[in-house]
């Protein structure tokens, strides 16, 4: 079996990955193609990194309700105010907050018209500052405390893309050669590369400040990153 596949697809999916320039192909280049004098077996690699975590991501939504959209507002903004006030004693870092939304809830027979105010907070907290958040931040009026999740240590992040491209490859060329073990061949080269790009799964379910006695930080899932890769190789 011959079949050509075009050697460029697998530096520019490598080295974007990894953070490294790749020039533009020319015309001449991009009619660079490698041959297949053999079988042409086409596998998949897996890799998956667990890490350390660095930091903890929270986020939270917070409310407000009076009789009308000004007031509803002014008690919005004093509760902003404790929430910011709570997060920085706890400190909180790259404090996020959306803009206000409001809406009117008409009036019943049980109670009157009323407009409720809404916004969303977001951050990063150390792991140890976990139970604080629940029990300080998530007891406050109008809070409603959202899935947390946990976070690497960014600095490694070239390191782990790395380490999950050689693990890909290492698992996609491991099956490459037990097939072509079993058609009677012995070596394989690679002649292509598709990347999946990687995945960081790690929501842990929202909690209430009255779920438990104490939250445990090293309960919480580590951050994983997974990577998929296809492989297309020559087998002789």
């Amino acid at each position: 079996m011959t079949r050509c596949h075009r050697l460029l697809p697998l530096l520019a999916a490598c080295t974007a990955l990894l953070g490294m320039p790749f020039p533009p192909a020319t015309a001449a280049e991009a009619q660079v193609q490698l041959r297949c004098d053999g079988a042409l077996i086409e596998t998949r690699g897996t890799a998956l990194l667990k890490r350390s975590t660095s930091r903890i991501g929270f986020s939270l939504g917070l409310e407000a309700e009076a009789p009308d959209s000004d007031a509803a507002l002014a008690a919005l903004q004093q509760r902003l105010a404790a929430v910011r006030s709570a997060l920085q004693r706890l400190d909180g870092q790259d404090l996020r907050v959306t803009s206000p939304s409001t809406w009117t809830r008409p009036a019943d027979r049980n109670r009157p018209a009323s407009t409720q105010a809404s916004l969303q907070v977001s951050g990063q907290l150390l792991p140890a500052r976990l139970q604080s958040l629940v029990r300080d931040v998530g007891k406050l009026p109008g809070v409603r405390l959202a899935p947390v999740s946990t976070q690497a240590d960014p600095r490694g992040d070239a390191t782990a893309r790395r380490q999950l491209l050689r693990d890909a490859f290492a698992d996609a060329r491991t099956q490459a050669l037990e097939l072509a073990s079993m058609a009677g061949f012995s070596r394989v080269a690679p002649l292509e590369l598709r990347l999946d790009g990687m995945e960081r799964p790690m929501p842990m379910r929202a909690m209430a400040a009255v779920a438990a006695d104490s939250f445990n930080p090293d309960e919480l899932p580590m951050p994983t990153e997974r990577l998929g890769m296809g492989v297309s190789f020559c087998a002789n």
